[in-house]
């Protein structure tokens, strides 16, 4: 079996901008063993979709203890290395939120900048890096390189000013980087002069979102993505084709 540091070390190095790695977004250990099948190297586990496998809302309708249990399920039917959706961090505390996902066997993380327990608020700039920079502090004192994926919703929520958007985005998640994250996932659906910008312009690996059946997988690497994941939307795909196959006999 994998060490935890050697998975921790494998993800790393797995995001190569301009020849992205794809993590498919799985939910629980059937799905996970679907990707591991596919010949995936890399899983990550998304928030939204763990909610509706256990008929619960997302934006933390699921407790982080919820979440883990998954994640021990996930962990032990496979073992690729598995990063984390954890939101906006569950009002827990850094060390908590890392201790629990590692020895539950994941490696890396999703941190949002959208406080859902809080009516959603965006946290600025400074206070998601402050976050950004607890997780990597308390991951450094676990021993273990945790990969911080620091996500920012601007684009998600349109916050402010189309015009200065891109700016703002950069800016944020600039101080991310600085704060010790690994990736940054300036999360939505982007046009490639804007996907271009970001990944030209931010200092580390950048995650884009894609749609598993309708995008080309080979479109994201001449724009300069170092990681594809799939937020909800493989669920969404499975969904629709068993809507199909189920209707046959309803």
């Amino acid at each position: 079996m994998t060490s935890i540091n050697e998975k921790a070390t494998t993800l790393l190095r797995l995001h190569k901008p301009g020849s992205p790695v794809t993590l498919p977004t799985v939910w629980d250990a059937w799905s996970a063993n679907l990707a591991v099948t596919a010949g995936f190297q890399a899983l990550t586990v998304g928030s939204h979709p763990v909610s509706d496998s256990i008929g619960k809302p997302d934006n933390e309708g699921i407790t982080f203890f919820e979440l883990l249990q998954r994640i021990s399920q996930i962990t032990s039917a496979t073992d690729l290395p598995i990063s984390v959706d954890i939101e906006s961090g569950y009002g827990l505390e850094p060390a908590r939120l890392i201790d629990g996902l590692v020895n539950a066997g994941a490696v890396g993380l999703n941190i949002e900048d959208v406080v859902h327990s809080e009516g959603g608020r965006l946290r600025d700039a400074q206070e998601h890096a402050d976050v950004v920079g607890g997780l990597r502090q308390a991951a450094d004192e676990a021993g273990v390189h945790v990969v911080i994926n620091a996500r920012t919703d601007l684009f998600l929520q349109q916050v402010g000013d189309d015009a200065d958007r891109v700016d703002r985005a950069i800016a944020r998640l600039q101080l991310a980087a600085q704060a010790g994250a690994d990736v940054l996932y300036p999360v939505g659906r982007h046009n490639d002069s804007t996907q271009k910008r970001l990944t030209s312009e931010l200092a580390l690996p950048v995650n884009a979102i894609a749609l598993p059946d309708q995008d080309d997988p080979a479109s994201f690497g001449r724009l300069g993505v170092a990681r594809i994941s799939f937020g909800p939307f493989f669920q969404a795909a499975l969904t629709a084709h068993s809507a199909t196959l189920l209707g046959r006999w309803s």
